[in-house]
């Protein structure tokens, strides 16, 4: 998913992790354990007695969505993993995604997580953490369509969900007058099987979601983009940024991340 900045909407509320049917990492309130002379010993650079607050946007399935009142996904559960690592425990802040940046730059969360896309145009606005996951955005089209590739978009109408990637990048391939943005990829793809456009261009995980729970939708084979997702941090803040990195590595190393990754994307 990829998201453009826009001005912050609105404060978001902020809920505390629970274990989404008992998937979620364990957190904990104690500093983690850096033996000297062990293999995996870690040296922090911050000390963190705060809860770690996450700005996502949990609409966005299989990384971040909510089974009633409790948070799920890929970005949860590894950012739940991270505030463990770093000895503290993880709060998560709901919000419109094309706000997620604004809240970042002014403190209002920690850092935002939520299948960001590293861009050049973020980049000026953020720091990001190495890349956690890679992410593929794809066409979602009606399964009687006469669209088959990338270039029968051409002169289409195109939906897409408002601040993302697919948005930014199908305005310009394909005329900002073709494409429309909607708060939530769901949105789009009721506009398509409405008939309101022609084809919905967004992360391929979600896609197969949208296309499982909505009959007569299919997935183009062709792949519109691939990319690299990662954390979002302030650029004041070079200490959380390394002990992030640190900890995305220590966590990559030991295989916690591609379990997580693995609960929720099997391979086909």
């Amino acid at each position: 998913m990829k998201k453009a900045l826009l001005v912050l909407l609105a404060v978001a509320m902020v809920f505390s992790v629970a274990a989404c049917g008992n998937n979620a990492a364990p957190t904990n309130s104690e500093a983690p354990e850096n033996t000297a002379g062990t293999a995996d010993a870690v040296t922090y650079e911050g000390t963190y007695t705060e809860p770690l607050k996450m700005g996502t946007n949990a609409a966005f399935p299989p990384y971040e969505y909510k089974e009633g009142e409790e948070f799920c996904g890929i970005d949860v559960e590894i950012a739940t993993a991270v505030a463990e690592e770093l000895g503290t425990t993880l709060e998560v802040a709901d919000m419109e995604f094309d706000s997620i940046i604004t809240a970042v730059q002014q403190g209002e969360v920690s850092f935002g997580m939520a299948g960001m896309t590293v861009t050049d145009e973020r980049k000026e606005e953020v720091n990001f953490t190495s890349s956690y996951a890679t992410g593929v955005q794809v066409v979602i089209v009606t399964e009687d369509s006469a669209i088959a590739t990338l270039d029968d978009l051409a002169g289409k109408k195109i939906g897409t969900q408002l601040g993302t990637t697919g948005d930014t990048y199908s305005k310009g391939d394909y005329g900002e007058e073709n494409v429309t943005s909607y708060g939530k990829g769901a949105d789009a793809v009721i506009a398509l099987k409405g008939g309101d456009v022609d084809a919905v261009i967004i992360d391929n995980e979600p896609a197969k979601a949208f296309v499982a729970e909505n009959e007569g939708l299919k997935i183009l084979e062709t792949e519109y983009a691939v990319e690299d997702y990662a954390i979002a941090v302030a650029k004041d803040n070079a200490t959380l940024l390394s002990d992030l990195n640190k900890a995305l590595e220590k966590l990559t190393a030991d295989g916690t991340i591609d379990t997580i990754i693995a609960k929720y994307i099997k391979a086909e």
